[in-house]
């Protein structure tokens, strides 16, 4: 039996490490919202305050609020009162821009990005779990933009990015931020009880893995036409990009591990149909991720992206990518008892420990290269604390509801 999931020691250690990024996090607040923070936890101002970091900022703080942490509930306040006040929402064409300065003055990208508006949700819906005043308004409002423009009842997918004046959305179909959307319209259903969104939520993850990655090896298809037929060779001359990377990006595929498990226990929770598919595909998922991208090179961790053979195309490894791989080890064992997922998310910290954790300047180191050395390939500072939450708090809770929902309910520890 493992000795580190559900143990108390070992929760300790998770508690302490969490408090630990906790407060390297507060160095992000800035007018505007929150910002992107640098190396050494100063927010980077020509970055500006991105909506998505702004918006991930709430559900973290939401969920601090409620493990009693002093000052986080009035972070989430701020980036609720940033979005509902601020620069960054457009009152004219409804929506919030892409990016506005850290001093919240000015506007840097007009546009409105699916992805940002999929935290949106995420924060507001975590906002409202945990009681953060005006959260209510916030949650009424991205519920209002996704049914307008984000969500197609006619393709039962999310659209991506549009114009600042929602005229023209892009002719593009992202598999990254209808992930997002899956893991946001979970916790919109636990928070307004309303079965539409696991509904579409259970659309997203069929057309997406089911019908496509599993047909692919599990190597899941994240650029598609509006049609829905995938694209492979997106990106392939800009093949690090941050978003919209070219090939398969593996620390999607344990990311989708974890949300098809928690998709299925809240079928189950509800006493609603479950198909085996969803266990069946989250397993595929991992499984392939290993194969295709855990210590492949000659030295440990997962590179970031690869080929649709499996070859590793951007052998960084960035820190989001384990990370999501504790949660789908840990979310595996819970579901199915197989002891191979502990030993797993055993190896995985091990790796986190001996080469990601900053214990000199704060959080956790970004990026490494493919000798496990701090680079700055792909990403750059230590923009953001969302991820390193999840894998932090998702062991400690059960597979649903969702993380503020769960805490709301007092299901911190009692993940049987």
């Amino acid at each position: 039996m493992t000795q580190w999931i559900g143990s108390p020691a070992h929760n300790r250690w998770l508690e302490t490490e969490q408090d630990r990024i906790l407060e390297f996090g507060r160095g992000a607040k800035v007018p505007g919202g929150f910002g992107w923070l640098g190396a050494d936890g100063a927010p980077i101002e020509e970055n500006g305050a991105h909506l998505w970091i702004t918006a991930r900022k709430i559900h973290v703080y939401a969920i601090a609020s409620l493990m009693g942490r002093p000052g986080a509930r009035s972070l989430a306040r701020h980036g609720v009162d940033a979005l509902l006040d601020g620069t960054a929402r457009d009152r004219q064409y409804g929506g919030w821009y892409a990016v506005v300065s850290n001093d919240g003055t000015e506007v840097i990208a007009r546009h409105k990005e699916a992805y940002a508006h999929a935290f949106v949700a995420l924060g507001a819906a975590s906002a409202v779990a945990a009681k953060i005043p005006r959260a209510d308004e916030l949650l009424a409002l991205i519920i209002e933009v996704i049914e307008k423009y984000f969500w197609s009842e006619q393709e039962r997918m999310c659209r991506d990015n549009w114009d600042e004046s929602f005229t023209r959305c892009e002719e593009y179909r992202g598999g990254n931020m209808n992930m997002h959307s899956v893991e946001a319209f979970l916790v919109l259903h636990d928070v307004t009880g309303d079965d539409v969104w696991l509904e579409r939520a259970m659309s997203i993850s069929e057309k997406i893995i089911h019908d496509v990655a599993r047909n692919n090896s599990y190597r899941v298809n994240e650029h598609f036409d509006t049609d829905w037929n995938p694209l492979p060779d997106y990106n392939k001359d800009e093949p690090g990009d941050r978003f919209r990377a070219y090939g398969g990006t593996p620390g999607h595929w344990v990311e989708w591990s974890r949300l098809l498990l928690q998709m299925r226990a809240t079928l189950l929770a509800e006493g609603k149909p479950a198909p085996q598919w969803l266990v069946e595909d989250a397993i595929g998922l991992f499984d392939s991720a290993i194969a295709d991208a855990w210590s492949v090179d000659g030295a440990p961790g997962f590179v970031y992206s690869v080929d649709w053979s499996g070859t590793p195309v951007i052998r960084s490894r960035v820190r989001w990518v384990v990370v999501e791989a504790i949660g789908g080890a840990y979310a595996l064992f819970a579901a199915t008892g197989d002891e191979k997922y502990a030993r797993w998310y055993e190896e995985f910290w091990d790796f986190c420990r001996d080469y990601l954790l900053d214990y000199e300047n704060g959080s956790w180191w970004q990026e490494l290269d493919e000798t496990n050395k701090v680079t700055s390939l792909v990403w750059s500072g230590k923009q953001d604390i969302y991820h390193l939450l999840h894998c932090l708090l998702v062991p400690r809770l059960p597979l649903t509801p969702g993380m503020a929902p769960a805490l709301r309910q007092g299901l911190l520890d009692v993940t049987g």
